[in-house]
Order: structure tokens, then C-alpha cells, then sequence
């Protein structure tokens, strides 16, 4: 699995999304440094090793993902690609059911 994880660490961004974190109310909003979708390969190997199975293979993922938490306030930054997901019963190494937010709007 680290092995899987150090594939992760370079960031893989996603287009820019207008959607404001605000309207992140399906799941939690979290700061992914990979996002991509099952077929992505490295998202696809962590998949593997893990035993998940993701039944839409066109649904965006994130991958060593961290929570954000009280939007708006100061000190909420994310370098890497925030998403609001549906699914983090992973402990962050994935997140599933994801959309891409914007935390500045």
C-alpha cells in the first residue's frame, strides 16, 4: 500500500469547477492530492489492493484525501484539488462519489 501511495503524491488536477464548497451538502468536503476516476491507473491500482469496487467507472475519485472542515473560516487551504464527497469510509487513502468545489466562491 505505500508503495501504491507514494504513486499518489504528485497532485493530478482536475478542470476548475464554479461550484461553490458551500453547496457541499451530499458529503464531506476534503483535499485530495489525486482525483480521477476508477480507470485512472494509479487510482486503479489502489482500488485493487484495497478489494474496492466502484460500480460507475466515470465517477470521480479522490486519493490520499484529508477533510476540510468550517468553510469561510481562516486557515481552510487546500494545494491540491478540494472535492466534496459522498463516501470517505476509506480513512482519506480514497474518497468516492466526488465533485470538485471551489473554496473561494
Amino acid at each position: 500500500i505505500t508503495l501504491a501511495l507514494a504513486t499518489l503524491a504528485v497532485a493530478t488536477p482536475i478542470r476548475q469547477n464554479d461550484t461553490p464548497a458551500s453547496d457541499c451538502n451530499t458529503g464531506d468536503l476534503q483535499c485530495c492530492d489525486t482525483t480521477g476516476t476508477a480507470n485512472t491507473p494509479s487510482i486503479a491500482t489502489l482500488l485493487t489492493l484495497l478489494g474496492i469496487v466502484v460500480p460507475d467507472v466515470t465517477a470521480l475519485i479522490g486519493a490520499t484525501c484529508s477533510p476540510i472542515s468550517a468553510v469561510g473560516l481562516g486557515g481552510n487551504s487546500c494545494t491540491a484539488q478540494p472535492v466534496c464527497c459522498t463516501n470517505n469510509s476509506f480513512n482519506g487513502v480514497v474518497a468516492l462519489g466526488c465533485t470538485p468545489v471551489n473554496l473561494n466562491l
